[in-house]
């Protein structure tokens, strides 16, 4: 072979996302797609990958070319088989995959009643949905309720709000 004829591919690095140019953008995974029907946050997988909001964004986008090892670190953060989210197809998730979404966002569902809950019966009913749920699912007992707004904080956390400083120019003007 002459080495006119031979043009290396250049090596990536492992972790570097390639976006396709394909005009057709044609799809190469449904990690979005699953990590919605598992009711896993975009924050959530950035802590778990432990990247940026922005990266996660990107690499979620269906037609961003990811290495197998990264395709890898989504699978363990969604918890579903590795196929769920290679495969191209209209096809729905795995009836395993889909069933555990349902509690999820079903626990979900009965963590919001239970913390909205003022009525010591309605309360009662919400605890035992829980119950019941863990039953069934028991690493359901560490899902967390729907946040109304945002992101939840502890007790010991401020807000944006003590970061922003305001000028006593300001207050003046109004």
């Amino acid at each position: 072979m002459s080495s006119a004829a031979y043009h290396p591919v250049p090596i990536r690095d492992v972790d570097e996302v390639v976006p396709t140019d394909s005009p057709k953008g044609r799809r190469l995974h449904r990690i979005r797609e699953v990590r919605r029907q598992q009711g896993v946050s975009l924050r959530r997988v950035a802590r778990a990958l432990k990247v940026d909001y922005d990266t996660v964004r990107d690499q979620e986008e269906e037609t961003t070319d990811l290495p197998l090892s990264l395709v890898y670190q989504w699978q363990k953060v969604l918890d579903v088989p590795v196929g769920d989210l290679l495969i191209d197809t209209e096809a729905s998730l795995s009836a395993p995959v889909m069933q555990r979404a349902r509690l999820v966002k079903l626990m979900k569902t009965a963590q919001a009643i239970m913390e909205k809950a003022e009525a010591a019966p309605i309360r009662r009913m919400a605890e035992t949905l829980i119950t019941q749920l863990c039953e069934i699912m028991p690493e359901l007992k560490d899902v967390s309720p729907w946040h109304a707004v945002g992101q939840r904080r502890t007790l010991n956390e401020y807000g944006r709000v003590v970061e922003r400083r305001l000028t006593d120019g300001v207050w003046r003007d109004l």
